[in-house]
């Protein structure tokens, strides 16, 4: 393995786990702190640079069929950045309503996020080794399987506490 390759492996890895933290962290806290508005931002920074260094690896190489792994991974880029942006702003001057809402797309965008890492890796573990179609299809399972399971679990949550507490000791009604 290049250490290029490495590089980028471990970027994107970080990316996975400050975006990973950033995320349940702030599900479970149930508001939006500076901490998870950093490690957005932090899984944002890791992504571009793994990805940027992976399309750089690419385009030296005669590399094919991921085509979808790069049109998923730019797609999730862009909705992270938005994400990041949108903690920034909700997180400056969103009302507690706002923070409320802000965390379901926090899990959306990182199930979205999820889809073009889990198809990079299933292609590119030499013991996996996936082909490209067999890859995206075990990804939108896998996502898809994730989504129904946290959705799930945010509902029975909110029918067993019509009242979710912000981690300071207020409590905030739905």
């Amino acid at each position: 393995m290049s250490p290029e390759l490495i590089f980028a492996t471990v970027a994107i890895s970080l990316a996975l786990v400050f975006y990973t933290w950033g995320v349940f962290g702030e599900r479970r806290h149930g508001s939006l702190s500076l901490k998870y508005v950093l490690l957005f931002w932090a899984g944002l920074a890791c992504d571009t640079t793994g990805t940027l260094t992976m399309s750089h690896i690419a385009s030296q190489s005669a590399a094919t069929g991921f085509g979808i792994h790069a049109a998923t991974g730019m797609l999730a880029i862009a909705l992270m950045l938005v994400h990041a942006v949108w903690a920034t702003v909700t997180y400056r001057r969103g009302s507690q309503r706002a923070q409320q809402r802000f965390h379901t797309f926090s899990t959306v965008v990182w199930l979205a996020w999820l889809v073009p890492y889990i198809i990079g890796m299933l292609v590119g573990i030499p013991a996996i080794h996936l082909q490209a179609v067999c890859a995206i299809g075990t990804s939108i399972v896998v996502v898809s399987l994730l989504a129904i399971y946290l959705f799930a679990r945010d509902r029975r949550d909110d029918g067993k506490h019509p009242h979710r507490g912000d981690g300071s000791g207020h409590v905030l009604s739905h």
